[in-house]
């Protein structure tokens, strides 16, 4: 059954600055670094949050949260749902804390990432993909106690993936678009919110894998949809539906997605790792495989929107790769 209604705040610029402070010493500041071009190819940029502790971003939106939440809230514990990185930074920020974590993740998750959080301390649920994506839409799982962590739609999340906006602004105020891996929207509307509210004009642009892509549907549409839902090695990217509480806010503060493939990805996650000395994910190779595609954006009402010309920001949101799937990659097999 589903819970009431929960409100999504657009986080504002003070409430991003203040994260900022939150999550200093246990989130890096990252590097914006060139990717090293070839004859044709557009002006790239990597944010490489795959720098961070425990390889994601995800550890800014988790740290964040847990600052802001009341002690009495943290007094049994802390938990969140997760296909591995949210679960990872919400296991370390807990370690730090001493306080104990839980983690629903589906049962496809990767094995690194389920180990990482082990090794974390946390305790792992594991639970089909569609009772799993359940959980975000109810924010309660039966049993479950103590303060739970939504990986996407909480405005303290939102606020601390922010950080990462302020941060290209500062590095690379001359940039023509940003390029932001689209799961749920917490990253590209934290980007997104964080440069508007700066006063920057720079778009903030989502990437989807083509197996789950439903805000590209969404914007079609004119509404939130769901979708099939096809897995790949893309785990950390592609749910069933853009989550109601999220679509108001990627309507908003995204200037359309990208959509790409499977094997798109595969080979931006090859020319990360020889041109770059850079190992992402599935997901945190997205921004890159649609830099490269050069394609049109999709915007509401089905709107094709030419990337802007100039130097394109690619997050690279993360690197939790599983070694087997990694070796696969970079010998073109099947993944």
């Amino acid at each position: 059954m589903a819970t009431e209604a929960f409100r999504v705040d657009t986080p504002t610029l003070e409430q991003v600055v203040a994260a900022r402070e939150n999550i200093r010493g246990i989130a890096l500041r990252t590097p914006l670094v060139r990717l090293p071009a070839r004859p044709g190819e557009c002006e790239v940029w990597l944010k490489l949050e795959t720098l961070q502790p425990i390889g994601s971003f995800k550890i800014r939106g988790g740290a964040n949260a847990l600052a802001l939440a009341s002690e009495s809230s943290l007094a049994h514990g802390v938990w969140t749902a997760s296909a591995g990185n949210m679960a990872q930074a919400v296991g370390w920020c807990a370690r730090l804390r001493g306080i104990p974590c839980t983690v629903v993740v589906p049962d496809h998750a990767p094995l690194a990432k389920r180990d990482a959080i082990e090794r974390l301390g946390g305790r792992v649920i594991a639970v089909p993909f569609e009772r799993w994506w359940q959980v975000f839409e109810e924010r309660r799982f039966e049993g479950m106690d103590g303060h739970f962590v939504h990986p996407v739609s909480d405005t303290a999340v939102i606020a601390g993936n922010g950080t990462i906006g302020l941060e290209i602004l500062e590095d690379l105020p001359t940039a023509a678009a940003v390029l932001v891996p689209f799961g749920g929207g917490g990253l590209s509307c934290g980007i997104a919110a964080a440069l508007r509210a700066s006063g920057s004009r720079v778009p903030t642009f989502a990437c989807e894998v083509d197996t789950a892509a439903p805000l590209v549907a969404s914007f079609v549409a004119g509404s939130a949809q769901k979708i099939q839902h096809r897995p790949s090695f893309v785990d950390g990217i592609g749910g069933s539906a853009v989550l109601e509480d999220m679509w108001p806010l990627a309507l908003a503060l995204l200037a359309g997605t990208c959509v790409v493939s499977v094997e798109e990805i595969a080979a931006a996650i090859r020319a990360l790792v020889t041109r770059a000395r850079v190992v992402a994910e599935g997901a945190g190779a997205a921004a890159l495989a649609v830099a490269f595609s050069g394609r049109e954006a999709t915007a509401l009402g089905g709107t094709r929107v030419a990337l802007p010309e100039g130097p394109l920001v690619c997050v690279v949101s993360g690197g939790n790769l599983d070694p087997a799937k990694l070796a696969a990659i970079l010998e073109e097999r099947p993944v």
